[in-house]
């Protein structure tokens, strides 16, 4: 059983989430929080394996509590789906980012990913966020670089994480085993020096330069 807190400061989002997480049998949400001190207090409290925070929140944002909370997995449910908010998760190590008004299933294939030690990008923050990347800085280049030290097949599947797949739809793409895509993906960020699949996809983008 997952055991999940939610935390976010409008009860009638919460009570949707809950409602959501409660319909399938692997998922237990054992506690709920308005606040973002309140949600590092209940990770402690409850031991909870994966936390959806909101990031505006009162007394600690959602990335101040992620940075406070040592043990459960971090899934951002936001509304606000800009590169801006995505880079700053992703700096602070979050290990999802959901936008608030997702399918139930994809909220639950979040939590569920994440759990597993996947990163979890929205497919529609993908398409909106990185689809918007600019080149500047010299990180067209830099990303160009980096890029050409994968194999092609490493390249392929850095490819399809950029379009928001999962290990599991990469796999099926390409024609391997999910486990063997982990293991490509694990290489690809290594040579890449990316700390997760997200920071992958937005390189991707950032070679192409879009």
């Amino acid at each position: 059983m997952i055991k999940v807190l939610i935390a976010d400061d409008e009860p009638l989002i919460t009570a949707g989430i809950r409602a959501v997480l409660g319909s399938v049998d692997d998922l237990d949400v054992v506690a709920v929080a308005a606040d973002g001190r309140e949600a590092v207090d209940a990770a402690r409290r409850h031991r909870v394996d994966v936390a959806l925070l909101d990031l505006a929140m009162p007394v600690l944002d959602g990335l101040a509590a992620a940075a406070a909370m040592s043990g459960p997995r971090v899934v951002v449910l936001t509304a606000f789906g800009d590169e801006v908010n995505v880079r700053r998760a992703m700096r602070q190590g979050v290990d999802g980012f959901v936008l608030k008004n997702c399918a139930p299933d994809e909220l639950i294939r979040a939590v569920r990913a994440v759990h597993a030690g996947e990163a979890y990008l929205s497919p529609a923050v993908a398409r909106h966020v990185l689809g918007m990347v600019a080149v500047r800085d010299g990180r067209h280049e830099d990303a160009a670089r980096r890029l050409a030290a994968l194999t092609p097949r490493e390249s392929d599947i850095v490819a399809l994480l950029a379009e928001g797949l999962s290990n599991a739809e990469v796999g099926r793409r390409v024609h391997l085993s999910e486990a063997t895509i982990k293991t490509y993906v694990s290489r690809a960020l290594a040579k890449l020096g990316c700390r997760n699949r997200v920071e992958a996809a937005l390189l991707v983008r950032d070679a192409a330069g879009r």
